[in-house]
């Protein structure tokens, strides 16, 4: 009895245990979205997403992939940033104005950085808290219904 329970616990495999495609794809595409992140950082953002994972499993993941250390991969401009981040990037500001009877309005707007499309999100004489929640709901819910919200990120300074 007890030498059948250890030839049925015995790994038959020699080696290590294969890794999950899903997983393997997960750290293909964070070292390519993050280049400055070597496969520390990445094996740390996998532990905080409940993977776990040897972190020279990582790196060969990426060593097979023909992936380059992360200082050799981290020759991104700025401009090369914002380009990869743009279609992801949604920036509100307002806009002061005097209209004719000398009433100050304020224009709160909204631009998406790929598309360039400038949305107004509404005008007050007294822009409050709870009027910016307000229209910016009434844009999430816009953004909802036309299927661009999976696109974009809100950043709060």
């Amino acid at each position: 009895m007890k030498h059948r329970h250890a030839r049925v616990s015995v790994n038959r495999r020699p080696g290590r245990p294969h890794t999950l495609a899903s997983i393997r794809r997960l750290v293909l595409r964070l070292a390519a979205e993050n280049p400055s992140w070597g496969y520390r950082r990445i094996h740390g953002e996998l532990a905080l997403l409940g993977i776990r994972m040897a972190p020279s499993t990582l790196w060969e993941i990426l060593k097979t992939d023909s992936i380059e250390p992360a200082p050799q991969r981290t020759t991104a401009t700025w401009a090369d940033f914002l380009q990869s981040q743009a279609q992801a990037i949604l920036a509100m500001d307002f806009i002061k104005t005097v209209t004719l009877t000398g009433e100050r309005q304020y224009i709160l707007a909204a631009i998406h950085h790929t598309s360039r499309r400038i949305r107004v999100l509404g005008t007050t004489a007294h822009p409050t808290h709870a009027w910016v929640t307000q229209a910016v709901r009434n844009l999430l819910m816009d953004l909802e219904d036309s299927g661009q919200l999976a696109a974009v990120k809100f950043t709060h300074p």
